[in-house]
């Protein structure tokens, strides 16, 4: 693996500005143009700081990005989450803010460059999925996509940090409900039928979940950057498994066994080499896994079976012992909630209260739970027109204080050993003035929980796709012309990534099928630019829906888990149907009932008012 540490150097002087650098060190190496993914050699969304090149190349901190730098052209491209924030972050006088739907990359690249223009990529950065657009592209326009031995702006990038070196830490059994021999055993069988002699594992995720393993290394998100290699040679499976060796322990030796054989980064290409030598199918995901690996086995004469990772659907498919702990996890989780949102009852009329001093206080209530590790992602607390900044980050400059008359959207999580949350609840911020939310607000926030409810008690036949539901959140907006730019819902893990495939329900397509255990987010949205945000977000568990007489066939439905009410001054109880204000009320008195006793007597009166049925 050709990663080097590289230690800090001088900063950058202000006239050193990096796309000026980056240009230069691109012209040094005969390339008329680089490509800059938001991703790592794993293919993160959320990366350690050595691997923040967009941000440090463009200001742009979103986690969905990408850049494309030419001699005389700059763009940076995202979603729709991210397009305002992107526009605020991003010197417009340098790089074009794009969407990456409406103006795909590839299409902006064979737009701009030269017939025999060599374009530079990072064979760690990209996967073949990805890389096989920009291939296409610059054929249309016979340019070459050029591989770099190392990352040219890493080479100008003079202190950028060390690549993280956390300990791996066993996560125990109690958490897990299944041990790491009984995983790799089902895969191992799986693989053989295949005909796979070993499958090639690059996504941490996949191999903290299958070695029972955690890390520290990406804040907020418990994992361990490592590779691995899972042999179908016998049935327990052994595993190759390559790290920084400062990550090891002899806790981590004993917890993994003799069936996992640990070591430095530097025996993976050798270990790939010896394993192409040795024939048999070598199983790699062309969409999770980057271009090196499949150059290097190709480069060996391996042969290569492009398919999903093995890991991915059995961990999206929780045990009972993960959804037990999901529960378990969402119910002090939702005691932090309702405290902080009657704290925020009590205090915000009064004036002082912050978007960042609200989300530390939200913080700080979540850190005396139980297992408590972290936040699952850095808190959204947008006030106002912020709050129509779907991944609003506030900031110094950016912080407004929450006024009477202001919605409030807040979209926060907590890492815990038992589980992972993830919850948005947008707030009418009352006054003592007698403050209302408008009928315009009362409208869209009520559509938004049309959408929400749809999903929360829709039933699905086995083998619906999340894209054939999507329609049902969206539907309460179309009717008015409106929509939000973002996907429904997104796979959770269990004290893993708060963002999990394969299980999606988006629009865009894409994902699996769903199936018992999975959990996915359900938040539809509105954003009304320069005045409000609407997001209303609880997770949702598949599950076996209860036979019906007469039913032909077995049918799935979701188990919302979230427990926080929903405010009541925002909805206009007019809009909604019977059936939908009964599921309103329903879940307002489960809510009720599983927090009363476990809250002070204070929140504990705010709840009793905030769950009151319609």
């Amino acid at each position: 693996m050709s990663r080097k540490k590289k230690k800090a150097c001088r900063k950058s002087s202000a006239k050193d500005v990096p796309l000026a650098l980056l240009r230069a060190e691109l012209a040094r190496r005969g390339l008329d143009g680089f490509i800059v993914p938001h991703t790592d050699e794993y293919q993160n969304e959320h990366l350690p700081l050595h691997a923040e090149r967009l941000a440090w190349l463009t200001g742009f901190t979103g986690s969905t990005g990408l850049a494309l730098v030419l001699e005389n052209h700059a763009a940076v491209f995202t979603d729709g989450r991210y397009t305002l924030q992107l526009a605020a972050e991003t010197d417009t006088s340098l790089f074009t803010p794009l969407h990456l739907t409406d103006d795909p990359p590839p299409d902006w690249l064979a737009k701009r460059i030269n017939r025999g223009a060599r374009v530079g990529y990072d064979p760690w950065l990209h996967s073949p999925d990805e890389l096989g657009k920009f291939k296409k592209a610059c054929a249309w326009v016979n340019a070459l996509l050029v591989p770099c031995k190392d990352n040219p702006l890493d080479a100008v990038w003079v202190d950028q940090p060390l690549p993280p070196a956390a300990p791996m830490v066993p996560h125990d059994l109690t958490f897990t409900g299944k041990n790491s021999m009984e995983k790799r055993c089902d895969l191992v069988a799986d693989l053989k039928k295949q005909g796979i002699a070993a499958a090639v594992l690059t996504a941490p995720d996949s191999i903290a979940w299958l070695l029972n393993i955690r890390g520290g290394d990406v804040d907020h998100t418990p994992l361990p950057l490592c590779f691995a290699i899972l042999h179908a040679s016998t049935p327990a499976g052994p595993v190759d498994l390559f790290l920084d060796p400062a990550k090891g322990s002899k806790t981590l030796d004993k917890h993994l066994g003799v069936d996992v054989r640990r070591h430095a980064f530097g025996g993976l290409e050798p270990a790939l080499d010896r394993l192409s030598a040795a024939g048999g199918k070598i199983l790699l995901d062309p969409a999770r896994s980057a271009v090196w690996f499949f150059d290097r086995i190709a480069a060996a004469k391996g042969e290569i079976k492009r398919g999903a990772d093995p890991c991915q659907l059995p961990k999206a498919c929780k045990n009972e012992v993960e959804l037990d702990g999901m529960r378990a996890a969402h119910l002090r989780d939702g005691a932090s909630l309702v405290t902080f949102l009657a704290w925020l009852a009590r205090t915000a009329p009064e004036g002082g209260i912050t978007e960042i001093t609200a989300a530390d206080k939200l913080e700080s209530m979540r850190r005396g739970n139980d297992y408590f590790m972290n936040l699952s992602f850095p808190t959204i607390s947008g006030s106002g027109p912020n709050g129509a900044i779907v991944h609003y980050r506030a900031s110094e400059e950016t912080n407004r204080e929450l006024v009477p008359g202001d919605i409030y959207l807040f979209d926060s999580g907590g890492q815990y050993l038992d589980g992972t949350t993830d919850v948005t609840r947008t707030v009418f911020i009352s006054g003592t003035s007698g403050e209302t939310p408008t009928p315009q607000q009362r409208d869209r926030f009520t559509r938004v929980l049309k959408g929400h409810i749809a999903i929360a008690t829709t039933r699905f036949p086995q083998g619906t796709r999340g894209e054939q539901l999507d329609t049902l959140a969206r539907a309460p907006l179309w009717r008015e012309g409106i929509d939000f730019d973002h996907g429904t819902g997104h796979g959770v893990g269990s004290y893993l990534c708060v963002h999990e495939g394969p299980q999606r329900i988006s629009k865009l397509g894409g994902g699996v099928a769903l199936s018992a255990g999975m959990i996915l987010s359900n938040e539809p949205g509105y954003y009304k630019t320069g005045a409000y945000g609407i997001r209303i977000e609880s997770l949702l568990v598949v599950s076996p829906a209860p036979k019906v007489k007469g039913a032909e066939h077995a049918m799935l439905a979701f188990e919302t888990i979230t427990l926080v009410p929903i405010d009541r001054a925002l909805i206009a109880p007019d809009l909604l149907e019977a059936g939908e204000i009964s599921w309103l009320n329903a879940y307002h008195a489960r809510v009720h009932e599983a927090l009363t006793s476990v809250v002070d007597a204070k929140t504990a009166a705010w709840l009793k008012v905030a769950t009151e049925p319609f």
